[in-house]
């Protein structure tokens, strides 16, 4: 027999057991289904909350989504982990809003964010813990905004980041050394016009590679003047470089810093920097001409190369803006060797251009060691005496005597009449017009020949063809004489061609 103590303990268990089997035998709530907020439009993945004049975010976001927008409301703040319910999220737009600082877990959990629009807020500046859990973000729109200053971490750990638009805010500078933690070969666009930027580092800018400098637009800012600014723009304008290439006439530069206003269009009034000789020009640039076919090695000399000691390796950009690493390109027509030249198997027309040649020191970031213009030009022809004008001349000159030739040496068209003498009779018209449509009647001579005052034209009608001689009939349209026809003359092609086309009349 259990003792009570034993009794004791058995029955909370016996009472556990029994809520567990009425929760395993009690019917199930179906999962409730997402629902699209009141106030905005859902769609299979696109979630539209735009012009509601929202000043909070709504609560329970359909997880499908993967474009949220948001835009042209009133929302001030952006609370922590916001994102959490939306796994799927790449694209979102917080544009025209009163957003003026975002707190630290912002934007965490949207780790597959790819574009984000937060252009036209009240945003005063970027700070490092904005954007830095955004590892998947390409596109960056923060224009129209009142930033004043951009850390220099802000987008360091942004390595897919291909386009950042910081347009139309107060920025008097910016850390153009961090740009290249923004991945080199990545980034296309950094847009900083229309800002209050007075001094860029032109060093620091005229060692970024291409693809940088094609993208990086500095219009409509009042830049300090100088010889180094305007050589740097300059080069970019004559490489085609859209950024310089297409607002050419929005690049501003100010004269004095005592005139705030003394802004001029100097890509536009260039003699006003006549003085700017090639003296001041980027030392690092050198300038090649070779023959096609020929090999190159371009080397970069010591006195004119910023390789730091502690480069691992070396990288070759070429005109067509691709990077070309040890050992080279996959048919090594472009070869890099272990002391930082490049060599070209053999120069070819469309391998001109500007090769920059860089340092490696860390996955991402480069300094420039030196740059080759490289001209590449057809070999001359050993017996090549005449000169263009020469040429022209003397092409001139052939032709005017052959136009003379034309006109006044022309053989005579008509053979028969060349050949044959000078009749005694008026000459006929050599023509087979002439013999065939007359308004005369054809001469004859015999005892039998009637003159008529009746006009006949005389023509040919075929009126029997014979299958293997091809014989044709020539009549005339009426008989003058019944007891006298005119005789048939049976002719073949070639016969009644001859016929045709000489100036002897038909004889009937």
């Amino acid at each position: 027999m259990s003792s009570p103590a034993t009794a004791d303990s058995v029955w909370p268990r016996v009472a556990k057991l029994f809520l567990l089997l009425l929760q395993m035998c009690a019917p199930r709530a179906s999962p409730q289904p997402h629902r699209c907020p009141n106030t905005c439009i859902c769609t299979s993945d696109l979630l539209s909350c735009s012009r509601q004049t929202l000043q909070w975010v709504p609560q329970a976001l359909p997880p499908t989504t993967t474009t949220l927008d948001l835009s042209h409301n009133a929302l001030s703040r952006l609370h922590d982990h916001w994102l959490a319910a939306l796994p799927h999220l790449e694209a979102l737009h917080i544009s025209h809003n009163q957003i003026q600082d975002l707190s630290p877990r912002a934007f965490h959990n949207a780790s597959f964010l790819r574009h984000l629009d937060m252009s036209s807020n009240h945003l005063q500046a970027v700070e490092r813990h904005y954007f830095e859990a955004l590892v998947s973000l390409e596109e960056l729109l923060l224009y129209d905004n009142h930033i004043k200053r951009v850390d220099e971490n802000a987008f360091a750990k942004l390595s897919d980041l291909r386009k950042v638009y910081l347009s139309w805010n107060n920025l008097t500078t910016f850390p153009f050394h961090a740009v290249q933690g923004l991945g080199i070969h990545k980034l296309r666009t950094l847009d900083l016009s229309s800002n209050s930027l007075s001094s860029i580092p032109v060093e620091v800018l005229a060692a970024l590679p291409e693809n940088v400098g094609n993208g990086l637009y500095l219009h409509n800012n009042p830049i300090r003047c100088s010889c180094q600014l305007y050589l740097m723009l300059q080069r970019w304008n004559q490489r085609g470089f859209s950024s310089v290439k297409d607002f050419s006439e929005e690049h501003t530069c100010k004269v004095s810093d005592n005139v705030p206003r003394s802004l001029i269009k100097f890509l536009k009034h260039r003699d006003m920097f006549e003085n700017c000789s090639a003296s001041t020009e980027d030392p690092h640039l050198s300038h090649l001409e070779v023959v096609v076919g020929q090999p190159v090695l371009l080397t970069c000399n010591s006195s004119n190369s910023s390789l730091p000691h502690t480069a691992s390796t070396s990288m070759w950009i070429t005109p067509h803006h691709e990077p070309i690493k040890p050992p080279g390109n996959s048919n090594r027509s472009l070869e890099v060797h272990r002391n930082g030249s490049l060599r070209i198997a053999a120069a070819k027309p469309w391998l001109s251009g500007v090769y920059v040649g860089l340092a490696m020191n860390s996955p991402y970031n480069f300094s420039r060691m030196c740059e080759f213009n490289v001209t590449v030009l057809y070999p001359k022809a050993a017996g090549e005496t005449f000169s263009t004008g020469l040429t022209t001349l003397l092409g001139c000159i052939v032709s005017l005597v052959l136009v003379i030739i034309y006109l006044y040496l022309t053989p005579c068209r008509c053979l028969g009449c060349c050949r044959r003498p000078a009749p005694l009779s008026p000459p006929q018209e050599c023509s087979a017009q002439s013999s065939i449509l007359s308004t005369t009647p054809p001469a004859t001579d015999g005892p039998h020949r009637k003159a008529s005052a009746n006009k006949h034209v005389v023509f040919l009608e075929p009126i029997r063809e014979a299958q293997n001689g091809k014989i044709r009939l020539a009549l005339g349209e009426d008989f003058p004489d019944p007891k006298h026809p005119k005789v048939l003359q049976l002719k073949s092609d070639s016969e009644s061609i001859s016929s045709v086309f000489s100036d002897t009349p038909i004889v009937s």
